[in-house]
């Protein structure tokens, strides 16, 4: 149902773009903003995973690290990555207290997974587990390259906005609606397109739970883990991702820390219903499921088991702490 879901949502984005563009562009117009955006697209797509990786200071780390709980995280990825089928990504740890995760790459041959510090520090060896085999499942799935698709018909969407007043097909009397009407294509058009996105990435997510559940075996680890990493979300800055709100939609969680729900204007699902989900899959797969983790109610300081400087970032105070 999530394949169909991004399906449609896909062909829902292609015919607004094709219908944006034959109300306020005209053929040429169309042209040169699908060109445009789709050479800014490509570019990112080809270029994306090392901005990202280079913008978090991802360190890569394998089997050799001396530190045992590094060591551990390499070798339980790169085993369920084998098992799963997969190519054996290049695998990273971020210097960032709050504890995440996310996957980038442009196929499964040229992907990278990155867990925080955090994330290594806070979690247990299972809920890791959980947490790197929805990253897993997002390469697997090619998440990486249906948003990349995704983002450039938004992309020549907005671009057409833009350019609506230049490519207007000539007198007012010959847009429908006239001028009013093209600035509130300009308008709604991008946003729209925004809206679509945005579902899109919601349902990549409950894909990339159901398959990462099935890749570690434990749909309770990762039910546990997306609790403990929302609560610590909410109290530990991640200030690169303030600095780049825009990448905040590769994370497990969203690590802006805002108040999460499964609403139009959500990157991600609202956590409780992810773990509604796999809660249900756990019964399916024969497993009680688990009770809510216990969090403390102050996040702990970090300590320095990974070897990594530690982070700027601190417990925050501001409006989502």
């Amino acid at each position: 149902m999530n394949h169909l879901k991004t399906f449609v949502l896909l062909a829902a984005l292609t015919a607004l773009f094709m219908g944006i563009g034959y109300l306020i562009g005209g053929a040429t117009g169309m042209l040169i903003a699908l060109v445009f955006a789709g050479g800014m697209n490509l570019f990112s797509y080809w270029n994306a995973d090392k901005i990202v990786l280079k913008m978090y200071r991802a360190q890569p780390v394998d089997e050799s690290h001396p530190n045992a709980v590094v060591r551990t995280y390499v070798a339980d990825t790169l085993q369920m990555a084998r098992d799963a089928g997969m190519p054996r990504p290049m695998i990273a740890i971020i210097p960032n207290d709050q504890p995440n995760a996310f996957a980038t790459g442009r196929n499964p041959q040229n992907a990278a997974v990155c867990a925080t510090t955090g994330l290594l520090d806070m979690l247990t060896r299972e809920e890791i587990r959980g947490v790197m085999a929805h990253e897993l499942a997002h390469v697997k799935n090619r998440d990486t390259l249906t948003m990349t698709v995704t983002a450039t018909i938004a992309g020549a969407i907005a671009a057409l906005a833009n350019f609506a007043l230049f490519f207007g097909g000539g007198d007012d009397r010959e847009r429908p609606g006239g001028i009013l009407g093209t600035l509130a294509l300009m308008i709604l058009a991008p946003m729209a397109a925004g809206l679509v996105q945005m579902a899109i990435s919601r349902s990549r997510e409950y894909e990339a739970d159901r398959v990462g559940a099935e890749i570690a075996g434990d749909p309770n680890a990762l039910a546990s883990a997306l609790q403990k990493i929302e609560a610590y979300a909410h109290r530990i800055h991640n200030p690169t991702a303030e600095r780049n709100p825009a990448s905040g939609q590769l994370f497990i969680i969203n690590p802006l820390a805002g108040k999460g729900a499964d609403n139009l204007f959500s990157t991600h699902p609202a956590t409780g219903n992810r773990v509604r989900a796999l809660m249900d899959l756990a019964v399916k797969m024969g497993r009680r499921p688990a009770p809510r983790p216990v969090v403390a109610e102050v996040a702990p300081q970090r300590p320095t088991t990974t070897s990594v400087p530690v982070s700027d970032s601190t417990v925050h105070k501001g409006p989502w702490g």
